[in-house]
Order: C-alpha cells, then structure tokens, then sequence
C-alpha cells in the first residue's frame, strides 16, 4: 500500500525543516508523494524537487506535487484554500503571493510595534535571523518569545500575546475566498478547502460554506486530516459526496513547530491512501 501527505510546510513559511529535510523525511517515512503547501507562497517547491531528484538517483522516487495554502477571509474568520498541482511558475500566482507577503510583513511590524510597547524586545530582523528566506507568521513570533523568556510555551505565547482576542493581535487583510480559488484556477492548480472542521462552524453553516464554495470553483476538500476523531471524516467525507468534490487528506506537518505531528502519519494513525492522488490526476487531465 502506498501513502501520500497533500499538507506540508517548510521553513519558508512555518514550518521548521528546509524544503530538502521535508523530503528526507518524508522518505524515511515512506511515503510515495507529497505536496508542499507553504502559506502564500511556492519559493519552496523547486528545492524540493531537487531533493526528489537526488532520492530518485538513488533509486526512491517520491513525488513533489507543487502547492500552496492560501489565506483567506470569511466572515471575519482565517479561511484556507488548499492549491495543489499549481503551476508555481505562474506571474500572477506569483505576484499575488509576494502582495499577500509584504501585506503579512506590515502587520508583523505592527505586532512587534504593540509588543516593543509592553517591554518586549522584538524586531523583524531577530524573527527572520534563523530563516532569512521564510515567512514570517505568528508560529516565528511565539518561538521568539518562548526561546527569549517571554513565555514558557508556545502555546502560552499564543494565549498571551498573539491570540485573535489579544490586544497585541493584528488581523490581516485577506483576499476573499472566490478570489483565492481563482488564483489557483487560473495557475491549473486544484482548489481545496482545507481542515474544513477546524473553523468550528456549526453543521448548516459549513455545508452551505461548501456548496458556496464549490459554485466559485472548489475542486476538492481535506477529508483525512490530523486533528479528526470520532465520526470527522465520515462527516466530511458526506460533504464531498453531496458536492461531488475530491478527497484530499493532510498531516498539516509543521515540523518542530507542532511537534507531535509527523509527516504522512500526523500524531502517528493517519494513512492517506495513494488512490486520492490517481483520482486528482484523472481528473486534472480530465479538465484540460
């Protein structure tokens, strides 16, 4: 049986590991594919491709499926649209990106402005003095703050200082959903809601979000996640029966960042089955 993880990070955006180490793991995991789905940007796929490419000289090929998780709004709340297959070359996913990223580095400045104002002594530089090249999100400013003193876990420095209900807390201006979708639509990608369970929406209000959703585009939703128990997947699996949308399945692995979740096993009994990813390729080649 071979198995797959469509939700990854790297440290170009939040994650811990360089798009090369994601891979090494995801080998020594023994997963057939993976897709690199960094927040709004691609700048890490052509380094993983490489590191594929270096495994498969040694005789294990594992598959880079190029993507991106974008953010977006709804109803005041962080929405996230899953890209896969995207072509990361694409100027105007590009350039749509690199605005989404200056737009996070403005509230980051003015974050680390609330927190220089309480005695706390952060600058955008020391956040991006271990990663030069990544984006910087909250996940950069809670380990700054548990590695300097300011808290003893990360998890605290999200309850303290960087919490939507805090008063050092910026929101960010994001695109809306249908925008998101477009973006990915127009770069071949496949649209897919991600963790559709983790926005906490009650039932009647995610499924009409979805059915919205699958009329601007969507293509697919993450039925295999980490965080789901109980009945979840089944739930979710309904929805995309009932708006004929792909399954899609993720870790959302982070690295030391969420460290109790690993690569293609999430916090060690997820199993993505290779079967989605045949499904998404017939149905790419399919929409050409």
């Amino acid at each position: 049986m071979k198995y797959i993880d469509l939700h990854v990070h790297s440290n170009i955006s939040d994650g811990t590991l360089t798009p090369t180490e994601v891979v090494d793991e995801a080998v020594r995991s023994g997963l057939s594919a993976i897709a690199l789905t960094d927040h709004d940007t691609v700048l890490g796929i052509q380094e993983a491709r490489q590191a594929a490419a270096k495994h498969a000289a040694n005789g294990y090929e594992i598959e880079i499926i190029p993507g991106v998780e974008i953010s977006s709004a709804y109803k005041g709340k962080d929405l996230h649209i899953l890209g896969l297959y995207v072509d990361d070359t694409n100027e105007i996913l590009i350039k749509t990106l690199k605005n989404a990223v200056k737009e996070r580095d403005e509230r980051n400045i003015k974050m680390i402005h609330k927190l220089n104002n309480v005695g706390i002594s952060i600058t955008l530089e020391a956040l991006k003095e271990s990663e030069p090249d990544a984006v910087i999100t909250r996940a950069h400013f809670a380990k700054f703050l548990t590695e300097n003193g300011y808290t003893k876990t990360r998890n605290e420095a999200f309850d303290k200082y960087l919490g939507a209900d805090c008063p050092y807390y910026v929101p960010r201006q994001f695109i809306t959903p249908e925008d998101a979708i477009k973006l990915i639509l127009q770069a071949s990608g496949i649209p897919v809601l991600a963790h559709p369970l983790l926005y906490h929406l009650p039932a009647d209000e995610l499924s009409e979000l979805v059915k919205k959703l699958k009329s601007l585009g969507l293509a697919g939703i993450e039925a295999i996640y980490t965080s789901h128990t109980g009945c979840d997947e089944s739930d979710v699996r309904r929805l995309a029966r009932l708006n004929d949308l792909l399954l899609s399945g993720g870790s959302d692995f982070h690295g030391d960042n969420k460290p109790d979740i690993a690569i293609g096993k999430g916090r060690g009994n997820l199993k993505i089955p290779y079967e989605l990813l045949e499904v998404m390729k017939e149905y790419k080649n399919t929409a050409k």
